[in-house]
């Protein structure tokens, strides 16, 4: 996709609300990432992680939050003339991804605003709610990501 098809900060609306499909966890997936990333015994063993708080072989938070911005990638971000992130605040894992849970959830656009340094980028919040098929809350972040201006004002002084 050209970079001029893709979503600009002229396309998009504050309140918009994107739906994030879904992903199934697998105990592979949830072992294969814990050996490389999170290697706690909670995300490597069955049996450990029965005895454990959590009652059972569960995702790591990160990997849950990896599985999240694909979701993202997938959805909505992959069409938008994308920037870069600018980092998260308020992330909360409220409840683990366990074996066989399906990770759902949507993402809120809540702010939009054109960048006071950079008039040819936007600033875009995103907050997420991340639920499993119980519709339990599992997660739940703020996003900031550049989205690019399709038509920046010049500023003063700027040569034409």
């Amino acid at each position: 996709m050209n970079s001029q098809d893709r979503l600009h900060y002229e396309d998009l609306e504050e309140g918009t609300i994107i739906q994030l499909g879904q992903h199934t966890i697998t105990k592979d997936e949830i072992i294969s990432f814990a050996k490389e990333f999170d290697p706690l015994p909670f995300h490597l063993d069955e049996e450990v992680a029965k005895k454990s708080l959590l009652g059972g072989l569960a995702s790591s938070g990160w990997q849950t939050a990896g599985i999240t911005l694909r979701m993202l990638v997938d959805a909505f971000l992959g069409n938008v003339a994308s920037k870069g992130g600018l980092g998260f605040e308020n992330l909360k894992w409220k409840k683990p991804l366990m074996k066989g849970d399906t990770l759902t959830g949507t993402v809120t656009l809540s702010s939009l605003r054109l960048s006071k340094s950079h008039p040819e980028k936007a600033v875009m919040i995103f907050e997420f709610d991340m639920r499993n098929q119980k519709n339990q809350q599992v997660m739940t972040m703020s996003l900031a990501n550049l989205v690019a201006v399709r038509h920046p004002k010049k500023t003063e002084g700027a040569s034409a």
